[in-house]
């Protein structure tokens, strides 16, 4: 099956990964003829030991449309890996294709661009993908770019119309289509689904609620007798008890709305809370009264609830991740 590696026009961007000028040309001549001449930028950087001269390289890069190519320092592989990086950064690239026979080159160019998150298209033949899928490019228009590129290297090869005899004997058929081994870059695990809580069942909402309802009657209590307590510095009379009182309900409630996070709890807390206000500030049989009228006596009647309803009114808090 043919697949085209880009579509035309589409503005593509491929930066190409050879050891030796002259492979440009033998593995993906073809490929870099039919990419230019759609339109998209093309980039050929060697990463092997140049012997051949800038001229031939320069001559052979024109006869396919291609104009940029960059020589790679001899670093180690971990700063070869941080070289490809920049010069995918540089291009912009789109893909990487990788012509390079030596498995060390091709593991660190694959290594660069699946760290961008690029594919990575290797040349090979179908004799050295044997039962893999490949990705064929008909260049048969671009046919004899490719012949005219491949002249430009008298020193490695021979060429013979349509057949490139190598210096060491090997005898190549230059056909009108060259192929590829894609590889995408592996695609990162989607988080596992957040589990949720277990809802509560009848019967411990019911314990949960009475434990609420029996706090905010205790905190009522308590609140009630402590709210008039004032302490005197310097000179000036200050509502501690009010405020303790204020600070201990405020607590209960959005205390118990984070750890229970049911609102039932809280409603029933709340509702202990503002009866047992209610019941202690009404006037008792020998006359006195808990809450007696004035200031705090107010607040402490009308504060709590405006604090049980903004506790309540609260929107759903997010679960907590672990």
């Amino acid at each position: 099956m043919r697949t085209p590696m880009v579509m035309s026009g589409s503005g593509e961007r491929i930066l190409f990964v050879h050891a030796r000028p002259g492979d440009e040309s033998a593995l993906t001549g073809g490929t870099i003829a039919r990419l230019r001449a759609d339109g998209s930028r093309v980039v050929v950087l060697y990463a092997g030991a140049l012997i051949e001269a800038d001229a031939a390289i320069f001559a052979a890069l024109a006869e396919l449309g291609a104009r940029s190519w960059h020589r790679l320092p001899q670093v180690s592989a971990l700063e070869l890996v941080s070289t490809f990086r920049e010069a995918i950064d540089a291009l912009g690239a789109t893909a990487v294709v990788v012509g390079a026979v030596d498995d060390g080159l091709r593991v660190v160019a694959t290594t660069a661009a699946h760290d961008a998150g690029l594919p990575v298209f290797l040349a090979c033949t179908v004799r050295q993908a044997a039962g893999q899928r490949l990705i064929a490019i008909d260049v048969g228009a671009h046919l004899d770019q490719k012949l005219r590129a491949l002249s430009h290297f008298p020193a490695r090869w021979m060429l013979t119309e349509h057949t490139r005899v190598l210096v060491d004997g090997a005898i190549d058929v230059i056909t009108d289509t060259e192929t590829f081994l894609r590889a995408d870059a592996p695609r990162t695990a989607l988080p596992a689904p957040t589990r949720r809580p277990a809802r509560p069942t009848l019967a411990n909402r019911s314990l949960g609620g009475l434990g609420g309802l029996v706090l905010g009657i205790l905190f009522g209590v308590l609140g009630t007798i402590a709210h008039q307590a004032t302490l005197t510095l310097f000179g000036v009379a200050l509502p501690i008890g009010l405020t303790i009182a204020f600070v201990g309900i405020g607590a209960l409630l959005i205390g118990l709305r984070l750890v229970v996070g049911d609102r039932f709890v809280v409603g029933l807390a709340a509702t202990g809370l503002l009866l047992t206000i209610f019941v202690l500030s009404l006037r008792g049989s020998g006359g006195s009264v808990l809450v007696p009228a004035g200031l705090p006596g107010t607040l402490w009647t009308v504060v709590p609830a405006l604090i049980a309803a903004f506790v309540l009114a609260w929107p759903k808090l997010p679960p907590r991740r672990r």
